[in-house]
């Protein structure tokens, strides 16, 4: 299947360029620059790769977004949160319906280079804090393009019922550098440690028994997952 892969440059969707790759064949990648902290950090490393395997890269630039949402993970927003990554304050970095944005673009754009399929890397471990990576959300959006578009669009989300130490097992064995991919949600020059999504990335190495190639500021012990309610 021709497929177009959403790559921001971050870990996960390293991993599933390199798992598109694999398993059908990309026409393009787009990435958003939407005015997170972050995206200045992390949109390289997705040309990179996109360049390191041959395929079309595209930045579609979303900057509405950081001057109408209100959240903690884009410019104009307050300070990022540090904690495990399920924690109730994480819902601090949540850009409001951002990936059906983003979905409804690259929709348009898959029909449009006669790609039948896009690929997004949400994982099981985004479901506690982000509803746009849920399963239901997934699948309704899904039907959406499917239904809206004259190929039948089809959304592909290969890492859906995966935690992100399976994605980092997976991505060792499709030989992703994961020292050419950024995750910190602060977007400094050097992941902070802390930060949710930093959190995440080293219990994701931790948990694929794999030696972790990233810098951090801080190696202080992980945070306790939160106890359900």
């Amino acid at each position: 299947m021709k497929v177009i892969v959403l790559c921001s440059g971050g870990m996960d969707s390293v991993t599933a360029l390199y798992w598109a790759r694999q398993e059908h064949s990309v026409s393009a990648t787009v990435s958003f620059d939407y005015g997170s902290k972050h995206n200045p950090r992390e949109l390289p490393f997705a040309a990179a790769h996109a360049a390191k395997i041959g395929v079309r890269h595209e930045i579609v630039p979303l900057r509405f977004m950081d001057r109408l949402f209100a959240s903690g993970l884009l410019a104009s927003g307050g300070d990022i949160p540090e904690g495990h990554y399920e924690a109730d304050n994480m819902k601090q970095t949540v850009v409001p319906f951002r990936n059906a944005i983003m979905l409804s673009i690259a929709a348009g754009f898959a029909e449009s280079i006669d790609a039948e399929g896009l690929v997004i890397a949400a994982h099981g471990g985004d479901h506690a804090i982000y509803p746009d990576c849920r399963e239901d959300f997934m699948r309704a959006m899904g039907e959406a393009m499917r239904l809206g578009t004259y190929a039948g669009v089809q959304l592909l989300r290969p890492f859906i019922a995966m935690n992100k130490g399976g994605i980092a097992a997976l991505g060792a064995r499709l030989g992703v550098d994961f020292a050419q991919t950024y995750s910190c949600y602060k977007g400094g020059p050097v992941h902070c440690g802390k930060c949710g999504t930093c959190v995440e990335r080293r219990e994701a190495f931790a948990q694929a028994g794999l030696v972790d190639p990233t810098v951090y500021l801080s190696t202080e012990s992980l945070p306790e997952k939160p106890k359900p309610f």
